[in-house]
């Protein structure tokens, strides 16, 4: 017995150090994130061309890398170009959607099919209520171990940092182009950082977010402009609700290759665990609808004259 209790306080003291040694390593790591039109490129240009820039706009964004990144001399000027470049990109636009993906957080919008054809409709939408508008990627995550592992603490503890880095660069165009309107959107775990920038930006009237699939441990910290999808009309969302038997069960199914109804195939969790109705594809009535409700209730011109 007392070589069980032995065995048992080693396993105990190596799983703190283990545990211990990832949380040191996850906030140590300095993790910027990537800003970019969503064009399918998975590293987006930085622009060159500063002569169309006001000295103000280019002194806001170094003051905005400073408070961010400024212990980091390399963090602080990627940050400036990025916010420089996503300026640039967004001065002429009505309206900008910063889409926030799903699992690590390091795809672009073109590697989820249903989030695509979402920003398409969104689009569409805006456009006939006026606005000209423009997606941009928000890749969170840096491919790598140790990005990874600051994903996975980010995570958990609601994006301390990564939320404010994200939230930074949406205050900084709503400052620098008049009028401009930001959408940020949230993919199933980037639905938590996307909450997390609406709490942090709740006084901001030009920010709005529309969220599908969020975690089932999550807990909303705010609905004021936020849209926020847990079923897609066919289907409750497993990973919304909690339902973890019907994941477990539906994974199972799918490795023995026992066929699956076609509502519970497509929606996953980290490329390999299934989530029956995970799924948000602008076909599906429940979505387009609430989504084009959401946005004729909050953009229509008719009711901002």
């Amino acid at each position: 017995m007392k070589l069980n209790f032995r065995k048992l306080g080693i396993f105990v003291a190596l799983t703190m150090v283990l545990v211990l040694g990832v949380l040191l390593l996850a906030f140590s790591y300095i993790d910027i994130g990537l800003t970019g039109l969503a064009n399918g490129e998975a590293k987006p240009a930085v622009t060159t061309d500063l002569s169309e820039i006001p000295e103000s706009v280019a002194e806001d964004a170094s003051a905005m890398a400073m408070e961010l990144y400024g212990d980091y001399h390399d963090k602080y000027y990627e940050f400036v170009n990025q916010l420089l470049t996503v300026y640039v990109e967004a001065k002429d636009s009505d309206c900008v959607v910063i889409f926030n993906p799903g699992g690590w957080g390091n795809k672009v919008l073109e590697s989820s099919p249903a989030w695509y054809e979402i920003c398409q409709g969104i689009e569409a939408e805006l456009d006939r209520l006026g606005y000209s508008s423009l997606v941009f990627d928000y890749q969170r995550t840096d491919k790598n171990i140790r990005g990874i592992n600051k994903e996975m603490v980010e995570l958990f503890s609601v994006y301390p940092s990564k939320a404010k880095s994200l939230a930074g660069r949406v205050e900084f165009l709503t400052r620098n182009v008049p009028d401009l309107k930001v959408i940020v959107a949230g993919e199933s775990n980037g639905s938590v950082i996307s909450d997390t920038v609406m709490d942090m930006l709740q006084d901001n009237p030009r920010v709005y977010s529309i969220q599908t699939g969020p975690p089932f441990w999550h807990k909303q910290t705010t609905t004021e402009r936020t849209l926020v999808l847990e079923s897609n009309g066919r289907l409750p969302d497993s990973f919304s609700h909690g339902d973890i038997f019907k994941m477990v069960i539906t994974s199972l199914k799918a490795l023995v290759g026992i066929p699956l109804p076609e509502d519970e195939d497509p929606g996953r969790i980290f490329y390999f665990l299934r989530a029956p109705g995970h799924d948000y594809y602008w076909q599906y009535p429940d979505v387009n609808l609430k989504i084009t409700d959401f946005l004729e209730k909050n953009f229509s011109l008719d009711k901002h004259i």
